[in-house]
């Protein structure tokens, strides 16, 4: 019986970390062209029977590696206060494109995701995912008062990983911890006094 697949185990086989950290690095290293199944099994070291048991596809490697890996793996802040729970957030993000385990990755995606459909879909889904766990941090802002009911979450975090993204990829410039608080306080509170 191939050992890298537990038949008792719910969404995952045994050793998906491995195999989610061969299939976010090859796609760093080699881009999206260069991720097969086959490369993903040799590198992670399980059967490519494994895989195609799991995800019919690399898209769906993929996908799942974006939201299962350890390595991308996002803590929800809970700080006591809005403006806390989005800098930490935001922290996150800027961590993530900047931290040499991960920035190759982001990069990946970025690049590949115009010319390759398929990639842009497995994208949105990692952002939808991502979406879905900060969710948490406006419900509790609403029950505490600080927020409108009607305000977007998805806009809020668009216009705060937009910042962070613009900054890093097209001025090529760092971002610093008093820049992420200056977003957020513009986000907040707007620019007209």
């Amino acid at each position: 019986m191939d050992q890298s697949a537990d038949p008792g185990a719910i969404g995952r086989p045994r050793r998906a970390e491995e195999i989610f950290a061969a299939a976010l690095g090859l796609l760093a290293t080699e881009g999206y062209e260069g991720l097969t199944m086959e490369s993903v099994a040799l590198h992670a070291g399980v059967n490519k029977t494994t895989l195609y048991r799991w995800w019919k596809s690399k898209d769906e490697v993929l996908a799942a590696a974006l939201a299962g890996s350890e390595l991308l793996a996002f803590r929800v802040p809970d700080t006591g206060s809005l403006r806390g729970d989005l800098i930490e957030t935001t922290r996150s993000i800027r961590d993530l494109l900047t931290d040499t385990s991960t920035a190759p990755i982001a990069t990946a995606v970025l690049a590949a995701s115009p010319r390759r459909p398929s990639l842009a879909a497995v994208g949105r889904m990692f952002f939808a995912d991502r979406a879905a766990r900060e969710h948490p941090i406006f419900q509790r802002a609403v029950e505490r008062g600080e927020l409108d009911a009607a305000t977007d979450p998805r806009l809020v975090m668009d216009m705060l990983a937009g910042a962070i993204w613009f900054r890093l990829f097209l001025r090529a410039e760092p971002v610093e911890a008093a820049d992420i608080d200056a977003a957020v306080d513009m986000v907040l509170g707007g620019v007209t006094p």
